[in-house]
């Protein structure tokens, strides 16, 4: 494990580097608390430091407020921090302590008892990255759909209505695509749910490879997938739709029983073209528009107009969808 040494006297710190070296640690020495700062505050820095009292620039207790303050404003991996000085009144431990030091060593210390209070640390180090471990996984398993791992319908509905927020505000153009997988249905009565499943698999992931950086796709329920696409250009929505209907299609899907040849429709909407409208509204218009695309005969892209009427609105968008699918 890497460990932080900082200390002004150049002895000393050779003395420790030495120890700790000949314990399996790989040093990093520093005679100052400002540099051990800027060492403690990096992503790659060392979790373990043994930290001197008095040091010019920032002394031991300042670098583990400032350390502290640092972590608590980005969420920085936890650093464990040794104090070691002469100092051994009770009121100088509680000022150590309090200022953010997990143990206090006083000076001359024996290299043995040094050694155990690090592996101490190492022990509370390891609990600690067990438990981020953990709280990770439960906030991935909460964002994002079990299956394809993209993000699931909550959380893309969410970011839905920030990017339309933000399109408002800054004139901008967010292209909404809603897409369907075509006779889906048929592929889970003939090959059974898992195959089905490992359809959807490969289609997410595709999907989440024909977009930006900055783009999101999600589950949105079943078989079907929203896609919200942000900052585009609208004259070049259609063709980008049409891009990522052939990223599903391009190919056969490969499953455990073979190659199945897949495609989707897509219901695409402009934001711009709708002004303030309710995201439950804008769902609706580009749910209508992947209506009209599988009665169009599926694989095939439409746009939500606002200005045309569906031939189709006698039969209400999402009973006709249903109905097709």
């Amino acid at each position: 494990m890497k460990i932080l040494i900082a200390d002004d006297e150049i002895i000393s710190r050779r003395l420790l580097e030495k120890t700790l070296e000949r314990a399996g640690y790989e040093v990093l020495a520093v005679e100052n608390g400002r540099l051990a700062v800027e060492q403690l505050n990096r992503p790659d820095g060392p979790r373990l430091a043994l930290l001197d009292w008095v040091m010019p620039e920032l002394d031991g207790p300042g670098v583990c407020r400032a350390v502290r303050r640092q972590q608590d404003q980005q969420e920085q991996a936890y650093v464990y921090m040794v104090l070691l000085t002469s100092k051994e009144s009770k009121e100088d431990i509680v000022t150590g302590l309090e200022s953010g030091a997990d143990d206090y060593l006083t000076k001359p210390f024996n290299a043995d008892e040094l050694k155990a209070r690090l592996r101490t640390g190492e022990r509370i180090l390891l609990l600690e990255g067990r438990l981020v471990e953990a709280r990770e996984m439960m906030r991935f398993k909460a964002t994002h759909d079990a299956l394809t791992s993209i993000w699931n319908r909550g959380v893309i509905m969410d970011l839905l209505g920030r990017e339309l927020a933000r399109s408002q505000r800054e004139s901008g153009c967010t292209i909404v695509l809603l897409g369907d997988v075509d006779h889906f249905k048929l592929i889970n009565d003939t090959h059974g749910h898992p195959i089905g499943d490992q359809v959807l698999t490969e289609i997410a992931r595709r999907l989440l490879l024909s977009i930006r950086s900055y783009d999101f796709v999600g589950r949105y329920g079943g078989e079907e997938f929203l896609m919200v696409l942000n900052n585009c250009n609208p004259q070049s929505a259609e063709a980008r739709a049409e891009e990522v209907r052939k990223v599903v299609n391009v190919r056969p899907i490969q499953t455990t029983i073979g190659e199945l040849q897949v495609t989707m429709s897509f219901g695409v909407l402009l934001s711009h073209d709708w002004g303030r409208r309710p995201v439950e509204e804008l769902l609706f218009e580009v749910d209508a528009a992947l209506y009209a695309a599988k009665a169009a005969g599926r694989n095939c892209v439409r746009i939500a107009r606002p200005n045309v009427e569906s031939a189709n609105a006698s039969v209400p968008a999402d009973e006709a969808v249903h109905r097709l699918r």
